[in-house]
């Protein structure tokens, strides 16, 4: 979800209110994923390479994060929204790790999307963090050990990668996992990726062809 500050700043604001604004456009892109029909989604909201950025920065969006998640749990109940948390925790502020496992305890009746937010999360971090528990287990490194013992062994691969504001990297993101997804990259600001955007991004999507290595048959 990149272009948070750009956006903030090319309107004379400061950049905790792209933040603001990104927030809000990420509770409307999963009503539009609920509406379409798409089951998983996966918003990287804070990398490891993040805390690099200014302290007041990082401890608004901390803040801002930790408030959404206090607001807001009772809506994910209500629209059938699970919501679980990648990456590292030992260096998170205390009330937002505690929101967070409130958070990932609350079960819809109806569960229509499972939503994966990656704080403090960074691709390489978690292959070595993966790579360690596999070694203290004494198990084999095999491809099946390591999604038993990644961060969230129940999500499948990635189908779709979605980079917004003009940056064509992945960023350290999920390296492990998008070894076979299609990339997507717009000049976008996040704060300004819609429905129709992402609608956009998935007609793209939809001519691709998916050989994962192999031939298709004609």
């Amino acid at each position: 979800m990149d272009g948070n500050g750009r956006w903030a700043r090319e309107r004379g604001l400061p950049r905790i209110a792209g933040h603001y604004e990104g927030v809000k456009r990420g509770e409307e892109l999963v009503d539009a994923c609920i509406e379409l029909g798409i089951r998983w989604l996966t918003l990287f909201t804070f990398s490891t390479e993040n805390w690099k950025r200014p302290e007041l920065e990082v401890k608004a969006l901390m803040k801002l994060l930790e408030g959404y998640l206090k607001e807001k749990s009772h809506l994910l109940l209500e629209k059938g929204i699970r919501v679980s948390f990648i990456g590292r925790r030992d260096r998170l502020p205390k009330g937002l790790l505690t929101e967070m496992e409130r958070v990932e305890k609350l079960r819809p009746s109806k569960e229509k999307i499972h939503v994966i937010l990656a704080i403090d999360y960074g691709g390489r971090d978690e292959i070595l963090r993966t790579l360690k528990k596999i070694s203290e287990a004494g198990l084999e490194p095999t491809e099946k050990n390591f999604k038993l013992l990644s961060d969230l062994p129940e999500a499948p691969d990635p189908d779709l990668l979605i980079r917004t504001g003009g940056e064509k990297r992945i960023s350290n993101f999920l390296l492990w996992h998008l070894a076979y997804t299609e990339l997507y990259f717009t000049d976008t600001y996040w704060p300004d990726f819609g429905k129709e955007e992402l609608i956009k991004a998935l007609e793209d999507f939809s001519r691709r062809e998916r050989r994962f290595g192999a031939v298709l048959k004609e």
